[in-house]
């Protein structure tokens, strides 16, 4: 998957901290990122998408990562879904692009940041 590549091409620190399983890892949540988009575009419900996304960033923040990770990982799916042409794409695109609103207001808040 392109957007798992270049994550690790960006973050090479990520594999010398997470080895291939981190890497692996990766690969997963990309599915169950796509499995969640899919799931708030069928209910026509973004809020399942959002809160999927602030639940998974305290998980990873939790183990390590930085908001960031997700916030750029989530930016690289909506570049990957440039090159495709399905109906749900405008969605997917307008789901992720709130997702990273609120990861991104949440991690300046964090950081004590207004």
């Amino acid at each position: 998957m392109q957007v798992v590549e270049g994550i690790y091409e960006q973050y090479p620190e990520l594999l010398e901290k997470y080895g291939e399983t981190g890497k692996r890892k990766c690969r997963e949540d990309n599915e169950h990122h796509l499995k969640h988009l899919a799931t708030a575009y069928e209910a026509q419900m973004p809020k399942i998408f959002t809160d999927y996304a602030v639940w998974l960033n305290n998980v990873l923040t939790s183990r390590g990562m930085k908001s960031e990770h997700l916030i750029d990982n989530f930016e690289r799916i909506e570049k990957a879904l440039e090159d495709v042409e399905v109906p749900e794409k405008d969605s997917y695109c307008h789901y992720l692009k709130e997702a990273n609103d609120l990861l991104s207001n949440h991690q300046l808040k964090g950081s004590g940041q207004s």
